[in-house]
């Protein structure tokens, strides 16, 4: 069994997202990419598949215990923080609803003419370069 195997095994057991996933590489100091978190959960023979080493492996799961368990300043109860992600998983994505203060509403600027806006043309970073291979393209 691949560590591949492992973290996509761990991955539909916990019902992760990649954004999670992401989340908990952060708490033990491990920055990775949503997309590279993706090219580990490929099938092997996808051109953008990526083997999963040993130390993102070793730091998703310190990163696991922490945000399961909590640390030892502030500890979790491991099957409330299963219970929450469940509950995401149910709505949509959304763990926690927080009640948000009331707030006011913006200023309305007055109506009036709106600043023309022109692209400007960028100029090409590389000049553009014909490569002549000793091919002939009428042969």
């Amino acid at each position: 069994m691949t560590n591949n195997d492992i973290f996509k095994k761990l991955r539909v057991a916990l019902q992760l997202r990649d954004d999670q996933i992401v989340e908990i590489l952060e708490l033990v100091d491990f920055r990775i990419s949503k997309g590279e978190i993706g090219n580990f959960f490929r099938n092997a023979d996808h051109p953008k598949f990526m083997e999963c080493g040993d130390q993102v492996l070793r730091n998703f799961l310190n990163g696991l215990v922490i945000h399961l368990r909590g640390t030892k300043e502030n500890p979790k109860k491991p099957m409330d923080v299963l219970a929450q992600n469940k509950e995401a998983v149910k709505t949509g994505g959304k763990p926690e609803v927080k009640a948000k203060a009331p707030q006011k509403p913006a200023a309305k600027k007055p109506m009036g003419k709106k600043p023309a806006f022109k692209a400007k043309k960028q100029e090409p970073v590389v000049e553009k370069i014909r490569f002549k291979n000793g091919k002939n393209k009428n042969s």
